[in-house]
């Protein structure tokens, strides 16, 4: 079965489009800072932290390629300081969690995310830059353990065996 040359030119045409079209639809990772910190929806800003997160990650690791490790170092700061901005402003305008999680579900598992890149980050710095991204990672942990708790606040407690009753003896 052969396929029409129109379809086919038309698949090429596609083509062409969408990937003369794919680095104008990329932002910039100051445009999309810029968005970020302008942004007053708590969880559009959060949504908002994904896309930009991840632009910080792939400019970690283009200076992490170059060996530039200040600019890694100063990359995962801000992204340390994004999360945190994002925190602080879902709980200003949504603080219970357990409600109203959109936003705070995102923000999770993008942060989960971004300590998985600065162990990356954190392996592959010399040693005068590892202290650095061990305090951005502490940091970021402890958000993500914040996040937890305010998504799921209730947590039963830990269920105590049954005591056996002492057997006698003969």
């Amino acid at each position: 079965m052969r396929t029409p040359r129109k379809v086919l030119v038309k698949l090429g045409w596609i083509a062409i489009i969408v990937f003369a079209a794919s680095p104008a639809l990329a932002q910039s990772l100051s445009d999309l800072q810029n968005r970020f910190d302008h942004e007053k929806n708590s969880v559009a800003k959060a949504k908002l932290l994904e896309k930009l997160g991840d632009a910080q990650f792939e400019e970690a690791r283009r200076a992490e390629k170059e060996g530039n490790n200040n600019v890694v170092d100063l990359t995962l700061e801000k992204y340390r300081d994004n999360v945190r901005a994002a925190l602080e402003a879902l709980k200003k305008q949504h603080p219970d969690a357990e409600k109203h999680s959109n936003g705070y579900r995102q923000m999770e598992m993008h942060v989960k995310h971004g300590i998985r890149e600065v162990e990356d980050s954190m392996l592959a710095a010399p040693a005068p830059y590892k202290p650095p991204l061990q305090i951005v990672r502490q940091e970021l942990v402890a958000m993500d353990d914040e996040l937890i708790l305010m998504l799921f606040p209730h947590r039963p407690a830990p269920a105590k065996p049954p005591e056996q009753p002492l057997e006698k003896q003969p």
